[in-house]
């Protein structure tokens, strides 16, 4: 197939064109800075420079491409989870307008697949874990439920439209290479200065996923059925048991505690929400007709 990867610098980026190449596809990666369209390269990709907000330009490259499908690995994040708050609005403007750009081109050049980069883990599992059919948590408070409302604007563009198969992928929370989550990643010194508390009693459940296993989905979703599918490893696990098992695998200090009237006060309802009511998200679905094998997490104790 032709495939055109947007976001294609990104932590999933990177690994997701390696194993598209190996699949024998064409792949073209789209990125906006010198330095991502050259790793791009030098991964063996072709690279695309183009500004997923300039509609002119994405309608031109897609005429000019006509790929086969399109993957919307669309983002903004920062290189600390501390910067989260600030970069957020940037980021939903960037995948729902520049997403939105790249999405009605692909319309009019009669792209055949989309497949759609949403959520795992904003999810509203109703005291459970998330099936696909759970809905995302739009009522949660500040950036969560404006981010939950974002991913269901996403699902439900990439899922409404006829003339092509949609699919949206929820992953979990990316963790390995180029990640916060590993070794040298930006969460690990985070907890090494004792600056990520455990709030609460840390009931939230969190899911993950290695990018790795996140690239061989998306992969497997190019020749699946459209729809949704949470693309999540087999062990959600509550916040209180994995972050200090997180600490220990890194050699970090345990976390300190923080009462949630405290975390309340200091950080408002949205860090109480976060470490204490989210949900983790089944995989099954995943796992039967997209193949996901997905790894143990390093960090906590077979």
């Amino acid at each position: 197939m032709k495939i055109l990867v947007a976001g294609a610098s990104g932590a999933l980026g990177h690994p997701l064109l390696v194993q598209l190449l190996q699949a024998g596809h064409q792949v073209w990666g789209m990125a906006q800075r010198a330095q991502s369209l050259k790793s791009i390269k030098n991964l063996g990709a072709t690279p695309v420079q183009g500004n997923a907000l300039d509609r002119t330009g994405v309608f031109a490259m897609m005429a000019q491409l006509r790929p086969d499908c399109v993957v919307d690995q669309l983002t903004s994040l920062p290189a600390s989870p501390l910067d989260l708050p600030q970069r957020l609005p940037a980021d939903r403007v960037l995948r729902l307008q520049g997403g939105g750009h790249l999405f009605d081109a692909a319309v009019a050049c009669g792209v055949g697949r989309y497949i759609q980069q949403s959520c795992g883990f904003y999810l509203n599992g109703n005291g459970g874990l998330a099936g696909e059919e759970a809905p995302l948590a739009i009522a949660a408070p500040g950036h969560i439920g404006e981010s939950a409302r974002m991913y269901a604007a996403l699902e439900k563009r990439v899922m409404g439209t006829p003339t092509l198969q949609g699919t949206a992928l929820r992953y979990g929370f990316f963790y390995g290479p180029r990640t916060w989550y590993w070794p040298d990643g930006a969460f690990t010194d985070l907890m090494r200065q004792r600056t990520m508390p455990l709030i609460g009693g840390g009931e939230g459940v969190f899911s993950f996923i290695h990018v790795d296993d996140a690239a061989r989905a998306t992969v497997s979703a190019l020749a699946a059925p459209g729809g949704v599918y949470n693309v999540v490893d087999d062990q959600p696990v509550a916040l209180r048991v994995w972050l200090p098992a997180y600490a220990r695998w890194v050699g970090a200090p345990a976390p300190p505690s923080v009462a949630v009237q405290v975390a309340l006060e200091q950080g408002g309802e949205e860090s109480v929400y976060y470490q204490t009511r989210l949900s983790g998200a089944t995989n099954g679905k995943a796992r039967r007709i997209l193949g996901l094998e997905a790894c143990r997490q390093p960090w906590m104790p077979r």
